[in-house]
């Protein structure tokens, strides 16, 4: 009987005002005593019996769940007449709306509006601007950083104290900062950013060959752009400022390559960074493609009219991954003509949690002059490294490479030149990793210096100590 009263309620409900559905509800635990009858009575015997303060619990919360609903029905139609009480405002209170919107925060670029907000445009111009607001925000911002010093020995014990070949962990028989760096970042939802700066050797050594007309501000940042990755893009994602280069198998952070010192194509072979436009869309599963065009080769302002582009690729699986990058352009100062390319792919191996490798060849050109005095320098190399992580703290990695500067383009002397690389590494407590590293170059030509000769010795040895203390939201 219970249950074709309620059903009976149910079709009246749809029928029935906010008022009269309190008042008949009231009237419910009453209707449903006199219209029971004692075969009815009878009948819900037979069943499991139901404690009464449950039963009364059940109806209270059937009677609750109908108003709550009745309540989300009409916030509905409310919110729905003040969209369109919003869309009727007059065109000058819509100005002051689309002006009023402008002059707050935005983490996105928006147009410069001359118009004014006014008092008229009050609660309206609000409702307007809670509607058309984006569905995203500045933050969160990950914080990071890092600092980064050493002690070298150079058997050599040249007299510019001065380790030839090296980038960033260049000063001879002495402590010395590499880097101190702190980055803020927000991943793209849809708009994203990235500012990582800092000072130290590696800051000096990147923006070294830097136009003197560039900003000095721009000689303390590693990294500064904006992101842009829309989710009906389908994974598309776009980079805005200046930004590390896609060569390469190192990066310019030690805690986060194998070794200690970066290798001969590393200093050489590649570019530091680039400042444009950079782009990375997924194909299927397996793979990432890439397009750049950017304003050459480590250079906030270009030093010529035309611009550099690069092309990338990515292919991963369970067991490597394989990274090809391509970029061409005009890099010759103050001229278009003559083109300078580079080919760089790396081989990332990971067999195991404990073993990895990867196998690294760059292949370079650069043509300048024109006509019988054209000439093209070439460079190229390979490199190879081998991790072996022994335990949660130890871990294990030689290095060999040999890289031909065929002309001197890079290092100043045509010259074949060869390293090798052990490093031992070990993590003293999470955020802090201490490397200890002796390497090993040489040359085909007398090239380093030794004592107070320059340029005298075919070979170099060194012994390093890093300590590199970092952290992060994502370590």
């Amino acid at each position: 009987m219970l249950g074709r009263e309620k059903e009976k309620y149910m079709r009246l409900l749809s029928r029935v005002s906010g008022a009269a559905l309190a008042a008949f509800f009231l009237v419910l635990p009453a209707s449903a005593q006199e219209n029971s009858s004692p075969a009815t009575a009878r009948s819900v015997k037979k069943e499991p019996p139901v404690p009464k303060i449950q039963l009364a619990r059940s109806l209270d919360d059937f009677r609750e769940r109908v108003l709550l609903d009745r309540l989300d029905q009409l916030e509905r139609r409310l919110t729905e007449l003040e969209a369109r009480t919003a869309a009727l405002v007059p065109p000058q209170s819509a100005s002051a709306t689309a002006a009023s919107n402008t002059s707050q925060p935005s983490p996105g670029p928006s147009a410069p509006s001359s118009v004014a907000p006014t008092p008229s445009s009050g609660a309206p111009a609000q409702e307007a601007t809670s509607a058309t607001s984006p569905n995203w925000s500045a933050g969160p911002i990950d914080f990071s950083g890092l600092v980064d010093f050493y002690y070298m020995y150079n058997a050599n014990h040249p007299l510019s104290q001065s380790n030839q070949l090296y980038n960033f962990d260049v000063k001879a028989n002495q402590f010395s900062l590499n880097m101190a760096k702190l980055s803020l970042a927000h991943s793209p939802d849809p708009v994203g950013f990235q500012v990582d700066f800092g000072f130290g050797r590696a800051f000096d050594m990147i923006h070294s060959g830097e136009p003197n007309t560039a900003p000095g501000i721009f000689r303390n940042i590693e990294q500064a752009y904006v992101s842009l990755k829309p989710a009906q893009w389908h994974g598309f994602e776009a980079d805005l400022g200046e930004f590390v280069t896609s060569a390469g198998a190192e990066v310019i952070e030690s805690h986060s390559n194998w070794n200690y010192s970066r290798s001969l194509l590393f200093s050489w072979a590649i570019p530091y960074y680039h400042f444009g436009l950079r782009t990375s869309f997924p194909v299927g599963k397996h793979f990432t493609g890439g397009f750049q065009i950017v304003n050459g080769w480590n250079n906030i302002e270009d030093n010529n009219s035309g611009k550099t582009l690069g092309f990338t690729g990515a292919f991963s699986n369970t067991k490597f991954v394989w990274y090809n990058n391509y970029y061409t352009g005009p890099e010759n100062p103050g001229t278009n003509v003559g083109w300078r390319n580079l080919y760089d792919t790396t081989l990332l191996l990971t067999p195991s949690a404990k073993l990895n490798a990867y196998l690294n060849f760059d292949y370079g050109q650069n043509a300048s002059g024109a006509g019988v005095s054209r000439f093209t320098a070439k460079w190229y190399g390979v490199a190879g490294a081998l991790h072996y992580q022994a335990n949660s703290r130890w871990a294990f990695t030689p290095r060999v490479e040999w890289f031909k500067d065929r002309d001197g383009f890079s290092t100043g002397l045509p010259q074949d030149l060869k390293e090798f690389t052990l490093t031992a590494e070990y993590k003293m407590v999470e955020g802090v990793l201490g490397r200890l590293e002796y390497r090993h170059d040489w040359s085909n030509r007398p090239f380093f210096d030794r004592g107070v000769t320059p340029a005298s010795c075919k070979s170099q040895d060194a012994v390093a100590l890093g300590i590199i203390g970092y952290f992060g939201p994502r370590r």
